[in-house]
């Protein structure tokens, strides 16, 4: 019902920085723990609020000021995490190393890549206005779409975005400025640099590798190879970029992503930090597949 277990909420609740007391602007007043069950609820599934409301003798008008008033306390003392690589003080050389040698020993074809990155489009409900800049001809569908870096333990160690839904990967990426963030963190000598791993959309560069284009299947023995090694790869930390939507499918509910009504982003975000936590605490498919171990609560959060 919440994700998490029960002894690990107060935890949970106290290095996410939820105060004591949460207040909203209309002075509803909860305990953290409760505040931060009524986020993990509402994102758990998408149920109505006045289902979910009597679980804490509330009214659902109240339900809804809590959580939002909770959510933005979430995002800004631990949007960071997600912003900047730099702010990820555990990701170091020592780790790119651990996770490029993880990713060797499942029969990847590139001895230094550290992680994979993707593009994600998050459908919602079909905005009154701008319609067409939210319009993915691609995914036929109203979608924001965000970037995201996903290393083989099922952390999401970076999150760009929101961008409108008719932007192209390419695109996205060099708005993120997310190669300049690669080259601080993932370049330690002239000899020793890590990389990601992307899809073809992305193109070719020294710290994001893609796929050799099959154009005409005139591809050679060794990029073929290449290719089928990577693939399988891939296809693996998809689970990784499944795990916040199905342990918090609110926010794959497109009928209730609403944009001009909701802050649909921070729900995601919000979605995504939550995984990290579930994933520091319990683990996931990726970080068993991979045999890698991810960083503790304390280490992921810098305590």
């Amino acid at each position: 019902m919440f994700r998490f277990e029960r002894h690990d909420i107060p935890r949970l609740a106290n290095i996410l920085g939820i105060p004591e007391e949460v207040r909203t602007p209309r002075r509803v007043k909860v305990d953290n723990l409760v505040a931060l069950c009524i986020v993990l609820r509402r994102l758990a599934y998408p149920n109505r609020l006045r289902d979910i409301a009597p679980m804490w003798n509330l009214s659902p008008q109240a339900i809804s000021e809590v959580f939002l008033t909770t959510m933005d306390i979430i995002i800004r003392n631990n949007g960071r995490f997600l912003d900047r690589l730099q702010n990820l003080q555990w990701l170091d050389r020592n780790k790119m190393q651990y996770y490029a040698q993880a990713i060797r020993a499942k029969g990847g074809a590139v001895e230094n890549c550290w992680g994979f990155m993707d593009g994600t489009a998050r459908q919602i409900c079909r905005p009154s206005v701008l319609q067409e800049n939210y319009y993915s001809g691609h995914k036929r569908a109203h979608c924001l779409k965000f970037q995201s870096i996903l290393c083989p333990d099922g952390i999401i160690a970076n999150l760009k975005g929101p961008y409108e839904g008719r932007r192209h990967d390419a695109g996205i990426f060099r708005a993120s400025e997310i190669y300049a963030e690669l080259e601080q963190v993932a370049v330690f000598s002239e000899n020793e640099k890590f990389c990601l791993f992307a899809d073809q959309g992305y193109g070719v560069m020294e710290l994001v590798l893609t796929p050799f284009p099959n154009r005409q299947g005139l591809l050679q023995p060794y990029q073929r190879q290449f290719n089928e090694s990577m693939r399988k790869l891939r296809v693996a930390v998809e689970w990784g970029f499944q795990k916040p939507i199905t342990q918090f499918a609110f926010v794959d509910f497109k009928k209730n992503q609403k944009i001009l009504m909701q802050d649909v982003p921070n729900m995601y975000k919000t979605a995504i930090l939550l995984s990290n936590c579930h994933t520091c605490l319990y683990g996931s498919q990726s970080a068993e597949y991979f045999h890698v171990t991810p960083p503790t609560l304390d280490v992921y959060f810098g305590v």
